[in-house]
């Protein structure tokens, strides 16, 4: 499972996320590419493993927040293989401590599920190849780590929401519509206004506006 650079022979790919839309979206994605070919995808962390019992791959493209292990314990599990598989971490999880946590297990790319196709695609090469890549908006939080060594942790208010409105709380401090912010996480227009209510309420507020100041402040984006 050493990383393949771009050949005739296909990069193998894993992809595990929790979220069938996703999953399927990414697939679609990556299938569009004659050198990477999607050989397996798992529903969670705790699937990777037994799966590479039996098929081997170059990249396993792993989202971070999964409902039986995650993505960090997964990714660290993977670099005690005698022939570990590259890892590129995707994810809505936008936050420099997630970035730094990923990194630290051992993954060899982080990039956010809003990325555009291209991106991915050249992800997904990069990391088989054995280079590294991380989304351009946290190359700066890399340098100010390497000085600093400094970690965020999230407020308590934070943690009374569920993981998926963690995700879509974030994605929600950007500039994008409710439909693009849709569109990215792979959510329908429906149910990112029933996250986006549920966050209000959860958190005592009533604007996009408000949620990006609380997110903000605890430093769990940019």
């Amino acid at each position: 499972m050493s990383p393949t650079s771009m050949s005739a022979t296909p990069i193998r790919v894993l992809i595990v996320d929790d979220e069938p839309m996703v999953r399927s979206g990414l697939e679609a994605i990556l299938t569009t590419a004659a050198d990477i070919e999607v050989v397996a995808s798992a529903e969670d962390g705790d699937e990777v493993l037994p799966l590479l019992a039996t098929q081997p791959v170059d990249v396993v493209l792993l989202d971070v927040r999964m409902k039986r292990q995650d993505g960090i314990t997964t990714t660290a599990q993977l670099r005690e293989l005698a022939d570990p598989p590259a890892v590129l971490v995707l994810t809505t999880w936008d936050t420099d401590d997630m970035m730094f946590r990923s990194i630290e297990a051992g993954a060899h790319g982080f990039l956010l599920k809003s990325a555009a196709p291209q991106d991915i695609l050249d992800g997904v090469r990069r990391v088989a190849g054995g280079a590294g890549v991380v989304s351009p908006d946290k190359v700066p939080a890399l340098f100010a780590r390497a000085s600093t060594g400094t970690t965020i942790e999230p407020p308590q208010a934070w943690r009374r929401l569920s993981q998926r409105e963690q995700q879509v709380a974030i994605a929600l401090c950007g500039p994008q519509t409710l439909a693009e912010v849709a569109g990215a996480m792979f959510l329908s227009l429906s149910t990112v206004k029933t996250h986006q209510e549920s966050i209000n309420r959860k958190l005592g507020i009533s604007s996009r506006q408000e949620l990006a100041t609380i997110v903000a402040r605890a430093g769990l984006t940019d």
